[in-house]
């Protein structure tokens, strides 16, 4: 006999091996970049906000809450793609594009993990609460973005920043100015490295009629690369002004620096594997800011 949960959505994900394979995938646990990347600007919010180490609880919700949303939006982005990536060479062997987890089981792992997270959000405060409805919205929507317009990694960024004036939100009650400039300092970055990974799937985009800022800059994508890196510093370096931060927070924007121009050496050539190297390796100018902020409230508190 067969297992009698296979037929159900979510226990069958789990009932066979090769399934379990494909939900693992499909909520990208095996890449864990795409939830470093999302983390850093994150606690980046809740530093400055606290001045220093904030509260436990908000650490804690917020971190849970990235790590649930970020897979809740490699779901829907697969969903969003399920027709193309099948036709992509980096993209063919995703779960919806071969078939082991269907589109309706799809959608509803979608569903339970964004009441996942806003079970979270319900623990802080209603102006969190009320920014997290934005947040789902621009995460829901970002996936149909490459259909529409040549700045999907910018509307990307607004996604994947979305985490920091709710996490300031949660610390301190309010919004103000700086919160907003590391919004924007992670709008760029996430432009500079996901302009990185576009250039990875580059030629299979423009055959597939699909938008990027990668195509958009196209001969000039290195300039383009290196101003909005440029910019996102000078954004970080307003933001560690305006909260007071000292030599450590400047420290780690030099290093921060210093990693740009490697990342700029490693896609001189244009190549799939120096671009997709460059991606990843941008991790470690979240871990560069983030020790700089660190340091700086700890010894300035």
């Amino acid at each position: 006999m067969g297992n009698p949960l296979a037929n159900l959505p979510l226990p069958g994900l789990l009932a066979e091996p090769e399934r379990r394979s494909a939900l693992i995938r499909l909520l990208r646990l095996d890449k864990p970049i795409g939830f470093f990347l999302l983390l850093w600007p994150t606690w980046w919010a809740l530093w400055f906000a606290a001045g220093g180490i904030p509260s436990i609880a908000n650490l804690i919700i917020f971190t849970l809450g990235v790590i649930v949303m970020r897979m809740a939006g490699c779901v829907i982005n697969d969903l969003a793609d399920r027709n193309f990536d099948g036709q992509v060479e980096r993209t063919r062997d995703r779960p919806l594009a071969t078939g082991l987890i269907s589109p309706r089981e799809a959608l509803i792992v979608f569903i339970v993990l964004a009441l996942l997270a806003f079970g979270l959000v319900l623990m802080t405060n209603k102006l969190t609460i009320l920014l997290s409805l934005v947040g789902l919205f621009l995460a829901i929507t970002y996936p149909f973005m490459k259909r529409y317009t040549w700045l999907p990694q910018v509307y990307l960024g607004a996604a994947f920043g979305w985490a920091v004036p709710m996490a300031w939100a949660a610390e301190t009650g309010g919004i103000d100015s700086i919160a907003w400039l590391l919004l924007i300092a992670t709008v760029l970055w996430a432009t500079v490295y996901d302009t990185m990974y576009a250039m990875v799937d580059r030629d299979d985009d423009i055959r597939l009629g699909i938008r990027s800022t990668a195509i958009l800059f196209g001969d000039i994508d290195r300039i383009a690369i290196g101003i909005t890196q440029a910019m996102m510093l000078w954004t970080l370096h307003l933001a560690g002004s305006r909260a007071g931060f000292g030599t450590p927070w400047l420290t780690g924007l030099a290093v921060a620096a210093g990693l740009m121009v490697y990342h700029q050496w490693l896609i001189r050539h244009r190549d799939r594997e120096g671009c997709f190297e460059a991606f990843l390796h941008n991790n470690w100018i979240g871990v560069a800011i983030f020790v700089g902020a660190l340091i700086d409230t700890l010894t300035s508190s």
